[in-house]
């Protein structure tokens, strides 16, 4: 829901976007003792509560999953934005007007996955964020070159909504970017 007057992080889902979570949380494709971790993100918390409490899967928040930081400009209109995205994909090395670069954010978030698988072990984990920082995590796991062609836009639901599989140990891919509306699980391959 974007709102120029609410600060970014305190966006929450769309009406069209808590429709598409509530659809795909029905068609019970989550293993079903998963434990969903979450930015601290209104949206992204959000959407784990209306996937997790499904099956009343435990629902965890941390500092670490949140999306790039971009505090620095607050909200921008979307041509500025996209911009700005651009930036931030072609100098991942570099701070795009004081935003956090691509590679800190990389950095950040994989850390933060691979705590969380470390912690947790064999028991399945979804994790609930943000496409910057998916694309990020996506690419590292994929052995792929930070790049906007990466970005769940460019690959699935321009929109947002989308889903990745992927075996953080074997550093593979197991699908990418999707629309939830297209996934079909993990038992088709689908991640």
């Amino acid at each position: 829901m974007i709102d120029r007057d609410v600060p970014v992080p305190e966006w929450g889902l769309s009406e069209i976007g808590r429709r598409r979570a509530e659809a795909f949380a029905g068609r019970d494709l989550l293993p079903e003792n998963a434990v969903f971790i979450s930015s601290r993100e209104t949206k992204a918390r959000e959407l784990a509560d209306i996937l997790g409490r499904r099956h009343g899967n435990r629902i965890l928040v941390g500092d670490a999953f949140g999306e790039n930081d971009r505090s620095s400009t607050g909200f921008l209109d979307p041509n500025a934005f996209e911009k700005q995205v651009d930036l931030l994909f072609g100098f991942p090395d570099r701070s795009a007007n004081g935003w956090e670069t691509a590679n800190d954010a990389q950095r950040r978030i994989v850390g933060a996955v691979s705590s969380a698988l470390d912690e947790w072990g064999t028991q399945p984990l979804v994790f609930v964020g943000h496409g910057c920082v998916g694309t990020l995590l996506k690419c590292h796991i994929g052995g792929r070159a930070i790049a906007r062609a990466e970005d769940q836009r460019e690959r699935a639901d321009p929109g947002g909504g989308n889903i990745f599989g992927f075996d953080l140990a074997a550093h593979s891919l197991i699908c990418d970017w999707t629309a939830i509306e297209n996934w079909q699980g993990f038992d088709h391959g689908g991640g």
